[in-house]
């Protein structure tokens, strides 16, 4: 109950809460249904500090089931390469200039080869895109 919205009127957020009945989300159904409540929310404008707080609420519910339903797992810099080609319909024979010999990119995209500091900034320009979607996330985050 933070001050910096201002003091929160325990009584009308013991009401917001007795309309909505938070509780962890199960089914994809209970998400959307705080996901609509979350944009109700919102869509009022100026919310009340006992609001905010049911916003805030919602937001980590919503937050907490997605991560665990709908997280990713880290592109590999060989998939980041592969979804570039197929997203502009590219065969191996597109990249020889990238990779300087068609037997390269070969090598790499089978996965024999790793990718140079030289092809990344390559692919980099020719897909028009940050050298580090090419890194591994090992070397990233160590």
């Amino acid at each position: 109950m933070s001050a910096a919205r201002g003091t929160m009127n325990i009584r009308a957020y013991r009401q917001l809460l007795s309309r909505t009945l938070p509780h962890v989300i199960h089914t994809e159904e209970e998400n959307e249904a705080y996901i609509a409540q979350l944009e109700a929310l919102h869509d009022q404008g100026n919310l009340t500090p006992e609001q905010e707080e049911l916003a805030d609420l919602l937001t980590l519910l919503i937050e907490d089931f997605e991560n665990q339903h709908y997280s990713l797992e880290a592109a590999t810099p060989l998939d980041v390469l592969r979804e570039l080609m197929e997203a502009n319909d590219l065969s191996q024979a597109d990249l020889i200039d990238a990779f300087g010999a068609r037997s390269t990119v070969s090598e790499v995209l089978s996965g024999k080869r790793e990718l140079s500091k030289t092809h990344i900034q390559n692919l980099s320009r020719r897909f028009n895109v940050s050298p580090g979607v090419f890194f591994p996330l090992e070397d990233i985050a160590g």
